[in-house]
Parts: C-alpha cells; structure tokens; sequence
C-alpha cells in the first residue's frame, strides 16, 4: 500500500490563511422593545368642573328634558285633540250644508282672527237677517257658538264673520277646523251644525 502524500505546502512568500471558526449556535435577536400602549382618555371628574362650568351642564341637561316633555306632551294632546260630541236641538238646528276654509282676518264683526283660531263665517243671509242696524260689528250673531260635525268628529266655533259667497246652511271656517273634520285637498264638504246657544234668527 503506497504512502500518502504528505501536505503540500504553500509557497515561498504566500501567507497562511487562518481557519474560519464554524458558529456552534443562532446568534440572540435582541428584544424587541415593548409599543407603548396609550390609556384610554378619562373624562374629567365631576368635582374637576368649576362652579360655573356645573351650572351650565345641569342647565342644559335640564333643558333638554323639559324640550323633550314639551314635545311629548304636545304629540299626546294632539292625538286626543279629536272631538266627537253630538249636535244640540234645543238652539236651532241641526242643518246641513258646505263646509269651505277661508283665511280669517278682521272679520265683519270688528274680530281679528287667525288660521289657527275655532272661528268662522256664517252665510250673509243668516248675518243679514239678524242684524240690528248698519254697525255689522254690533250683529247679534258675533260671538256666538256653534258646533260643525262630519262622521265621528266635531268642532266647536265662534262667528266672527259673514260669508258673501255662501248660502244659507253653508259656514266658511278657518284651515284649523276644517283639517279637523276633513281633508284640506277636498276643499269643500258636506257638514251638519247646530247652534250651541240661542240664535235670533232660524233657517
């Protein structure tokens, strides 16, 4: 068996290089450092509030729930607003007629009236027929109640005024009352009334 070679070495003027030493292990990552985590925003204390500040807050919460029972005391008067009350005979009537609306303002007898107002004008036959002289403020008819019905409902009104263009068992009323008894798109219905109070004239 032949001898093994022995090891060449390098030559003359070649430095030797150094062996590269073989890591035995994963070098440590180094920690990541921990994100800082922002706490969640506090309210401030109550007791942090000055005087002032305190009184505004509890001004304003308290306004809020006062708005918020006004508005529900009004939805609630609204939905039992509806009347329904039978028409007297012992006044005069019940007659049947044309129920228009009109805008009122002063009206024939000396009242100032609004859309909103249980007012109306009766036919300027019945207004002619009971007055009394030539003040029309002076009508014996001013003032006086009577009550409109149509199907289940009814409106209690107040004369104020005289209707050129109506006849005899016709009323003219304000938007108000004629939206409580029908539609404001109809324009002009077909109503009973009655008066609430002794009248000096008949139909």
């Amino acid at each position: 068996m032949p001898d093994p070679e022995p090891a060449k070495s390098p030559p003359p003027g070649v430095p030797k290089r150094k062996p590269v030493p073989i890591p035995t292990s994963t070098p440590a990552i180094p920690p990541t450092p921990p994100q800082s985590q922002s706490s969640p925003t506090k309210l401030p204390a109550w007791s942090q509030f000055s005087r002032r500040k305190r009184i505004i807050i509890l001004s304003a919460v308290i306004g809020v729930v006062l708005l918020a029972l006004i508005i529900g005391l009004s939805v609630g008067l609204t939905r039992h607003s509806k009347q329904n009350l039978p028409l007297p005979t012992n006044h005069g009537g019940p007659y049947t007629g044309d129920l228009t609306y009109y805008d009122p303002g002063l009206g024939s007898c000396g009242i100032s009236s609004s859309s909103s107002d249980l007012v109306c004008a009766v036919s300027h036959v019945l207004f002619d027929a009971a007055s009394t002289g030539s003040n029309p403020n002076a009508n014996p008819l001013c003032g006086l109640m009577l009550r409109v019905k149509k199907g289940d409902s009814s409106v209690d009104v107040r004369v104020v005024d005289r209707c050129p263009g109506c006849k005899v068992k016709d009323l003219d009323v304000s938007p108000t009352v004629f939206k409580k008894l029908a539609d404001m798109d109809l324009g002009r219905v077909s109503i009973q009334w009655a008066w609430l109070q002794d009248s000096p004239v008949g139909v």
